[in-house]
C-alpha cells in the first residue's frame, strides 16, 4: 500500500466552490464541490459493489456547508443537498487530487451516455492550476 501523507490544511472556500487541501508533502488541490460530490465514497454513490455505482446528476451548483474531521485521517463533508454519508479519507482525497482530469472526463462520458448533460459550464478549476502550488490565493471563505 502507498504511503500517503498527512493532510496539513484544508480550506472551504465557498465563495468559488472549491476545498483547497494541503498534504504535508506540499502537494496542493483545489477540488470543485461538484466533483466530490459526484464522487463521494459514500454506499449511495458508489454502491456496495463493482457496476453498482449511481451515476449522480444535477451537481453542478451544491455546495459544501461544512467540513467536519473524523479523527486523523479523514474528513466528512456536508453538502447543501442534504448528502453528508461517506469518509473522504486522505488517500482518497490524494486519489481525487492526482487523477482530477482522468476522473472528470470519465464522468462527463458516463452523462453523456446515459443522455444526461450538465446545466452549468466546467467546474471553475483549470487542469493546471490544481496541484503543485506553493502560492496561497487570497480568496478567503
Amino acid at each position: 500500500m502507498q504511503d500517503v501523507p498527512d493532510l496539513r490544511e484544508i480550506k472551504l472556500r465557498k465563495t468559488s466552490r472549491l476545498l483547497e487541501i494541503v498534504f504535508d508533502d506540499r502537494r496542493r488541490f483545489e477540488l470543485p464541490f461538484e466533483y466530490l460530490r459526484v464522487f463521494s465514497p459514500s454506499a449511495e454513490v458508489r454502491g456496495h459493489g463493482p457496476g453498482q455505482e449511481v451515476l449522480q446528476v444535477g451537481k453542478e451548483n451544491v455546495r459544501i456547508d461544512r467540513v467536519e474531521p473524523v479523527g486523523n485521517y479523514a474528513v466528512r463533508l456536508y453538502f447543501d443537498d442534504g448528502h453528508n454519508t461517506g469518509l473522504y479519507t486522505w488517500q482518497y482525497l490524494l486519489e481525487l487530487g492526482e487523477h482530477y482530469d482522468r476522473k472528470w472526463r470519465q464522468y462527463l462520458e458516463r452523462l453523456r451516455a446515459a443522455g444526461d448533460v450538465r446545466s452549468a459550464g466546467p467546474p471553475a478549476v483549470p487542469s493546471p492550476g490544481r496541484k503543485g502550488l506553493d502560492s496561497k490565493k487570497s480568496e478567503q471563505a
